[in-house]
């Protein structure tokens, strides 16, 4: 069979900077001449892109392998790959799991896949996981969306959370220059894309490892400076990003996402806990008075503003006033989005083995009452939208209801409403919001 006939499936675990590296990844085998396949079981390529952020995502990804792996034995042409955070964390010991396997590779190495299965098809099994510097990507990603585009400006993180694997995975922070991310966007605008989402680990944190310091004594290139310099480029209508930390947002962030008309109005910034001892251990490197602190200010220039988060409940030694204090954050802010997980101890990091874990009682029962506050809460800020006009980049049509089209608010608010997809696909409508729910809108279209 030769690779033009092959067919290829990539499933994707985990965040927005797994599916843009699962969508390079895809743009790499599409050069080389494979297919895509919608069913994995009628692919000759199947990739795994993986997270290791939560051990159930882990299992998940062996439970798959082992179906894969029974298929390799009937036919041995099969290609299974391992690529992402849980290769690079495991390294050669996958292989001892899972023998079949022949190629394993960290998100470092996503560049490198055409090298590196020119090595598999030579009769190789490879593990790819050293540590290198990332090369410029001249490869065409295979886009899921034709809307909507992710393009990363900083790849790695510099921090050292207590709870986190992120650093050992993902390598340390390399930053793009901003020359070759304006090329990206500007070719996207071309194509028609009509949002972007700017992407990081600490996107926030961008442009420290790169040269250059102005006369004031900051970095010259950060991501305020990158908002500046992309935010005119034709074609684009709409600029996100994330995810943010924290210790990098600054005033003069808000200030730009502020006065560029582009830049939606949504922050994804995540707290973690509300608690400040629980974040001194998770060495976060802020308070809870800090975090306040932003979101005020955010408000205090875009008082309409979406703001989303991510906490974790359960973390080692967490008491129950401990955790009262997150509760307390989540009521008084009133995010209109919490992405919430039970604390997971992972292989490396320091927080695993500390004596004082939390039973997994204490934790399903904190993250029952947390999510159940945060819908709420989200329900609450939904209200916000009744009767009020809003623009809708329309995405994709309703898989639920074909004769309806969803897209997203410029607050990140998912929306449906009447409309025949062919004529409004990438199109900004105003939309008459009718109907309000926790996560999500139903409107009708102003034409």
């Amino acid at each position: 069979m030769t690779t033009s006939q092959r067919r290829y499936h990539i499933t994707t675990f985990g965040c927005q900077m797994n599916k843009a590296d699962s969508e390079r990844m895809a743009g790499i085998l599409e050069d080389m001449g494979f297919l895509w396949s919608e069913d994995p079981n009628g692919a000759d390529l199947i990739l795994y892109n993986t997270c290791t952020i939560r051990d159930n995502a882990e299992q998940k990804v062996y439970s798959y392998l082992g179906r894969q792996a029974k298929r390799k034995h009937e036919n041995p042409d099969l290609t299974l790959i391992v690529a992402g955070c849980v290769a690079q964390q495991e390294g050669e010991k996958i292989l001892r799991r899972v023998p079949e396997l022949d190629l394993v590779m960290g998100p470092q190495h996503a560049n490198r896949l055409e090298d590196l299965l020119t090595q598999v098809f030579d009769g190789n099994q490879v593990v790819a996981t050293e540590a290198l510097h990332i090369v410029e990507d001249i490869t065409k990603p295979r886009r899921d969306s034709t809307v909507t585009a992710w393009v990363n400006i900083i790849y790695g993180c510099n921090e050292r959370c207590s709870y986190c694997v992120v650093p050992n995975v993902r390598g340390v922070e390399q930053s793009r220059t901003p020359e070759a991310i304006y090329a990206e966007m500007e070719l996207l605008g071309k194509q028609g894309y009509k949002e972007i989402t700017l992407l990081g680990q600490n996107i926030d944190a961008y442009g420290r490892d790169l040269p250059g310091v102005t006369e004031t004594g900051r970095h010259q290139h950060t991501l305020t400076d990158l908002l500046y310099q992309v935010h005119d480029i034709p074609g684009i209508e709409r600029l996100r990003f994330a995810t943010s930390h924290p210790r990098y947002f600054t005033e003069r962030l808000i200030r730009a996402c502020h006065e560029l008309p582009k830049v939606c109005e949504h922050f994804h910034i995540p707290f973690q806990s509300g608690d400040n001892e629980i974040l001194k251990a998770m060495k976060r490197g802020y308070t809870h008075e800090k975090y306040r602190q932003i979101i005020d200010k955010i408000r205090s220039y875009m008082p309409d503003a979406s703001i989303s988060a991510d906490a974790i409940v359960g973390f080692p030694g967490e008491t129950e006033e401990q955790f009262d204090k997150t509760l307390k954050l989540v009521d008084d802010i009133g995010f209109d989005l919490l992405n919430t997980a039970a604390y997971s101890p992972r292989p490396g990091t320091p927080a695993a083995l500390w004596d004082n874990q939390l039973s997994e009682e204490v934790k399903s029962d904190r993250l029952q009452r947390l999510n159940h506050l945060v819908e709420q809460k989200a329900a609450e800020r939904s209200q916000r939208y009744l009767g009020r006009i809003e623009t809708v980049l329309v995405e994709d049509e309703n898989h639920k209801d074909t004769t309806q089209v969803m897209g997203r608010t410029g607050g990140n608010r998912l929306t449906f409403f009447k409309g025949n997809i062919n004529e409004l696909k990438g199109q900004l409508v105003k939309v008459k919001i009718t109907e309000v729910r926790a996560f999500s809108l139903t409107g009708e279209p102003i034409f």
